[in-house]
């Protein structure tokens, strides 16, 4: 059984996209824990009959050194991790740009600011430095003339939802990954240029 630490602290939108794609996987255990207990990806958790816990950020180390998992993943984490409690695992993480550009908080905005033709999602291992591990996977995502920041935002976390659990899939596994990202709502088949190849087809 392979055992999955899911870490969030807020809404929990990207970890229920990986709790949703680990779903017929019966060989592995996901258990979702947050800092904060009025998080919304605890109660996201539960309705997906996943177990989800309430740790204080001061009882990681104390929890993960007699509880381990095979990966420790955080989705939204908002918390900067003590080398101790990393030196316990693996963990990884997602950031919305392609670090080492916009590392931080709002690096969405940031980048629409700065008025880039590209941004991106990356996964990364997490180390001391804030957005600052060695780089697993990135993935572009094009930031188009006439589109606004609510737009940009959305795309990068469709992207997000997509491209996290197939790389935590391909570490898991130790396989390759193709990722293209699939537009929502698109109804279009391979070859159809009807959405302009906006969908990724």
């Amino acid at each position: 059984m392979i055992k999955i630490a899911l870490l969030a602290s807020g809404n929990g939108s990207n970890a229920e996209a990986i709790i949703k794609h680990f779903a017929n996987h019966p060989n592995i255990k996901i258990v979702c824990f947050s800092d904060n207990e009025d998080a919304k990806a605890l109660g996201r958790a539960k309705n997906l009959d996943i177990e989800a816990i309430y740790l204080p950020f001061e009882q990681n180390f104390e929890y993960f050194s007699q509880n381990s998992f095979d990966l420790y993943v955080l989705a939204g984490y908002m918390r900067v991790l003590p080398q101790n409690v990393l030196d316990l695992g693996t963990f990884i993480n997602i950031h919305p740009s392609l670090l080492p550009a916009f590392k931080g908080k709002d690096a969405i905005k940031q980048a629409y600011k700065h008025g880039v033709k590209v941004t991106g999602v990356t996964v990364h291992y997490v180390s001391k430095e804030v957005d600052g591990g060695k780089i697993i996977a990135q993935t572009p995502v094009m930031i188009e003339e006439d589109m606004n920041f609510a737009e940009l935002e959305e795309k990068i976390h469709e992207v997000e939802h997509q491209f996290y659990p197939l790389i935590i899939e391909s570490l898991l596994y130790d396989k390759i990954v193709d990722f293209l990202p699939q537009k929502s709502g698109c109804n279009c088949k391979s070859g159809d240029k009807g959405c302009g190849g906006k969908c990724g087809h």
